[in-house]
């Protein structure tokens, strides 16, 4: 019994697909139990599969399963686990559902629920990092109030701006803002669109940068006043401001800006008393930098970091949630060659990414050096139409990016992948791989909008 597992012996995973399969695998290679809380929809998973035990908490729909508290913790009290861990998505940002582990004697594997608080609210987020002095994309602090404080907020911001939901995450409640004619339509429909989402209408504004690169720095975090940035990630190839392809060390930027952006990220995090693994995010337009908001989670696009550094974050997560120090300091961490992430999504490029569910007739992930595919798909199974459309993450690392685009093309172009009303985002990834301006490393978040136009 290791210093970890004398602490922590079982863990519930809260979460389902290639992520869940991903803390098992940290889990059982740390002697620790694994136990994976699964809907109905999902008790064929390779998750499941590979879990030491499962539980079914409920049917398919997130609000009866994966969204419902109650169903967890008795999962978790059930089978005797010591911590919770959330994954990414779900209940994963939710200060309540970690007070309630830790009032059921569960040790909740993240930030604390005050910090999760603070950084969940985004504009909580902006005024607390504009207090650390980081620079902060100018907008509202504050959620907005009647129509006149809008307009006149939006009027002191200028043209184009974006509407974003206080409570927002994952690219979800936003929208953009070019004429004045707009804005009130706009802030009214972003405010439904929050309130349908995320359970909260408050929304705020902030200046538009048309030609910005989205930039975020992984952080990890203990108890013991140790933070370690691990360097930043490039995740400018959006489609509705959700990310797609990602990659590590960022193309084109300067080794200064990198660190003062990644001095910033742990400057910002020592502010709040960040714990974990977490992202703070910013944009980068040129020689102008400005945080956007922070991620009190595990990212979708961490395994390009662990690909760079040799670092396996989910351990690290474990590590702190058991009271320990981080397993390394700032010196020990080196960035070797560059990492390349793509999505493949079960959805429709041609149709404005339309989810795709439906029977995978044919699935056979890609192989070969240096390639790595998180993945909890598999031939025969049915994409199901209640969750997210991901079906696998293609990673590559090479020593330097012109051969990890190559390598990427041809793991992408080595995918078999498909079955009956099927299409994925394959192909439409390869040629972004392909693009002029991305292979030249001077992409922004409007690469796809004004390419596809």
């Amino acid at each position: 019994m290791n210093e970890v597992t004398r602490r922590i012996r079982t863990v519930l995973v809260a979460n389902r697909g290639e992520i869940a399969l991903r803390v098992v695998r940290t889990c059982q290679e740390m002697g620790i139990k694994a136990v994976v809380a699964h809907s109905t929809v999902d008790r064929d998973s390779a998750a499941v599969w590979s879990a030491d035990e499962a539980v079914q908490i409920g049917p398919g729909p997130p609000k009866r399963s994966y969204l419902y508290p109650p169903a967890i913790i008795e999962a978790a009290l059930r089978t005797g686990a010591d911590a919770i861990h959330p994954g990414y998505g779900f209940l994963s940002e939710d200060p309540d559902f970690a007070e309630i582990c830790e009032d059921n004697g569960l040790v909740f594997i993240g930030p604390r629920p005050e910090v999760m608080s603070r950084l969940g609210d985004k504009t909580v987020a902006r005024s607390l990092m504009k207090e650390a002095g980081l620079p902060v994309l100018p907008g509202t602090l504050k959620p907005l109030g009647d129509s006149a404080d809008m307009l006149a907020e939006a009027k002191r911001i200028g043209l184009p701006l974006i509407v974003k939901a206080a409570a927002g995450g994952g690219g979800r409640g936003m929208a953009v803002v070019r004429r004045w004619e707009d804005l009130v339509a706009t802030v009214r429909s972003t405010r439904a669109a929050a309130r349908a989402v995320f359970g909260d209408d408050r929304v705020y504004l902030e200046q538009f940068w048309e030609q910005a690169r989205h930039i975020e720095i992984q952080l990890l975090a203990d108890g013991h006043g140790n933070v370690v940035h691990l360097r930043e990630r490039d995740c400018s190839v959006q489609r509705r401001h959700q990310k797609l392809l990602e990659e590590s060390p960022a193309p084109g930027l300067s080794q200064d800006l990198v660190r003062s952006l990644a001095d910033a990220a742990v400057h910002g995090a020592r502010a709040v008393g960040y714990t974990g693994a977490g992202t703070f995010e910013f944009l980068v337009d040129g020689d102008r930098a400005a945080f956007i908001e922070a991620n009190c989670r595990i990212q979708v696009e961490h395994p390009v970091t662990e690909m760079v550094t040799g670092i396996d974050l989910v351990r690290e997560q474990i590590r702190v949630a058991a009271g320990l120090p981080l397993s390394m300091t700032q010196n020990d961490v080196v960035v070797r060659g560059v990492a390349v992430e793509c999505r493949v999504n079960a959805e429709d490029p041609h149709r404005d990414f339309a989810p795709c569910p439906g029977e995978l007739t044919e699935f056979v992930p890609p192989g070969g050096p240096f390639v790595r595919v998180d993945t909890a798909a598999y031939t025969g199974w049915r994409v199901p139409a209640d969750y997210d459309s991901l079906l696998a993450k293609v990673v590559v690392w090479a020593p330097d990016r012109a051969t990890a685009l190559a390598r990427m093309d041809r793991a992408l172009g080595e995918f078999k992948i498909g079955g009956p009303g099927i299409h994925t985002t394959k192909n439409l990834l390869r040629e972004v791989l392909a693009n002029k301006v991305f292979m030249a490393g001077e992409h922004t978040t409007a690469l796809l909008e004004q390419w596809r136009s």
